[in-house]
Parts: structure tokens; sequence; C-alpha cells
């Protein structure tokens, strides 16, 4: 068994994904004797509804919450994309008392995801509509615009982030997510922890918007909103490279489209869904697992579920949800335990 924290030579990882594809390994094919065991719980879950955040805002008729995360001291944060200048954008919800709280607000940002950096305990929120990436302390103060710059002649529509374990940043910038799918624009870019400096790791992409490293910090999943896939890229030692990459699972939702994803400690991805509130979990190996949905009397007014988070070091989950009835936290059992994949993004 290998021991905590050890990986394979990066090139025995991409002869061993090459063997795979050989005995036809693939997204939502049959398991195989190598495969991940079948797990003891099912996925298929109804969702408890937990607590009400964000009120309808008068203005578009619905709320969008996004970015669930929690801090050190175990507290969820979420964000209002639609909250408009001087409402909250980041909200805290105490899960056990159901207690919520603002904890931010500005008159510009649309912000589309949240995260706590390993390296300094800050809040990281992107705005989609303004290009940056701002921090705040848990607290919601010192407001500080750590990315504004465009990124090789361009800027960004940053949607979501992941940090690897030392701190640097890894975004999916969606542009053209306006555009035509067969228009790929879009971007995954590595933003360096302490110099900011941009550097451009896949391109061409249909408005990239869900990214989370796997368990063990060895690739990306990052979601394609445009073309409803989820690809795989596996990077350098240094993560500074995309070294291959495949295209590893195809969502079939209709009218609907994947929005965010997250990993637990078995590897297994909660892939949120534009469009329906629901989470579609899949194993690493590309099998679908099960579905988690709200209950049938919140749907009708509850059309999407942009992400969910796991506590970590436990299986409770929580998924935002939202439409035009506002926007809300669900939660539900994970099948395995929260890390730092599991926290948003």
């Amino acid at each position: 068994m290998e021991q905590p924290g050890h990986r394979p030579p990066r090139n025995a990882t991409i002869h061993v994904l090459a063997a795979l594809t050989l005995v036809g390994v693939t997204a939502g094919c049959s398991a195989t004797a190598d495969a991940d065991p079948e797990p003891e719980q099912s996925a298929d879950l109804t969702a408890r509804l937990l607590t009400r955040v964000s009120p309808v805002h008068e203005e578009i008729g619905m709320a969008l919450l996004e970015g669930p995360t929690f801090d050190a001291d175990g507290r969820l944060v979420v964000v209002d994309v639609t909250a408009p200048a001087g409402e909250p954008k980041v909200w805290r919800v105490d899960t056990d008392s159901q207690e919520v709280e603002p904890v931010f607000t500005d008159d510009a940002g649309v912000y589309t995801s949240a995260q706590f950096s390993p390296f300094d305990d800050r809040l990281y929120l992107t705005d989609f509509a303004g290009g940056r990436i701002v921090s705040i302390t848990p607290e919601g103060e010192d407001e500080t615009v750590f990315f504004s710059e465009e990124v090789d002649g361009t800027r960004m529509h940053p949607d979501d982030l992941a940090f690897d374990e030392a701190g640097n940043m890894y975004v999916s910038d969606s542009l053209g997510f306006d555009a035509p799918a067969w228009e790929a624009r879009g971007r995954v870019v590595r933003i360096d922890r302490e110099s900011a400096e941009a550097t451009v790791l896949a391109e061409e992409l249909p408005a990239p918007n869900g990214i989370s490293f796997d368990e063990d910090f060895a690739g990306l999943w990052v979601g394609q909103y445009a073309a409803n896939r989820v690809d795989y890229y596996a990077l350098n030692e240094e993560g500074t490279e995309v070294e291959s990459s495949h295209t590893a699972l195809h969502f079939d939702g209709g009218r609907s489209r994947i929005d965010s994803i997250a990993v637990d400690a078995g590897g297994n991805l909660y892939q949120a869904v534009h469009g329906q509130p629901s989470i579609f979990v899949y194993s690493s190996t590309g099998e679908h697992l099960g579905t988690v949905t709200v209950p049938s009397e919140a749907a009708e007014g509850l059309d999407t579920a942009t992400n969910v988070a796991i506590k970590p070091g436990t299986t409770d989950a929580y998924m935002t949800v939202s439409g035009n009835d506002g926007g809300f936290v669900y939660t539900f059992d994970a099948l395995d335990e929260g890390i730092r994949q599991s926290n948003g993004g």
C-alpha cells in the first residue's frame, strides 16, 4: 500500500491511464476488477432542507447561491451571485443552529465561487463580471484585489477556483460562456500564490466551469459548461503543465448544464447541475453511482444546484440550491469523507 502523501511517478500514472484505455475502462462503462469497489451506500438520495439563506432579489425575481466552503471553525460560507450592490454577497451559515449572517458586500462584484487558501487562510472570491480575484479575511474584512490583469491579452471571466497544497490557484476561465459551443474560447489558468503571475494551462475550451483536484492532487477535473462533459488533466509534479488530458465523463443533461465539481476522500465526483436541482455522483472511473435531489414539492421553485461542499473529516454534505423561491442550503450524506477538494470551488 502507498504511504500517505506518496504518489507514483508521473510517467507511471500516464502508462496506467493508457493501459486502462486499452482494456476499455472509459467513462460510463461497467466496473472491472481494478475499479473502485461498489459503495455500501447508494447516492440515490433526497436531500434535506437545512435553511433558506438568500431572499428573492426583486430586480431579477430569483437568487443564485454558489461557492459553499468551510472556514477553519467549521462554519459554512456561501456567495450570492445575483446580490445587488450593497446587499450581502457572502453569507455564513451555522450548520448546527441554522443561523445565517452576512459577511461581506461591495458595489460591483459578481462572485461565483469562494475558497479558503491553505497559504494565508484568507477567503478568495472570483468576480466573474469584473475579471478579478478578490480576497478577504474570514470575517469579511480587508478587501484586497489579488488578481485583475489580462491573461495573454484577454481579461478573464473567472468562474470557479481550486488551490493546490502549496496555495497556488487554478481557475476556470469561462470565456465564451455566452457564445455558441463551437466557439470554444475558455481557458484553465494557474496563478502563482506569491507573484500572482498567470499561466494558461489549457485553452480553446467550451466555457469551463467546475474545477477540482482529484483526491491526491495529481490532476484536475474540469467541467465544460458548453459541452456537458468533464475532462481530466494530469499535471506534472510542479503543477505547472498539463502532461496529458482526456474526456472523462459525458453528462446527458438535455437543457440543463454541468456546474461546479467537488471530490471526496474516495475520489468520487459530485457534479452540480445548472438547470435542475440535482447533484450527480460518479466514481473516479466514470460509473454513475447515483443522484441527489431535493424533495419533489420544492423542485418547482428551485431549478439549479450550483455546488456542493463536504465538511472535512465528515460525510456531512451541503448543496447550494436556488431558483425563483430564493437561495437555500440542503444537506445529505456523502459517500466518503470531505477533504480540501470537497470544500466548494
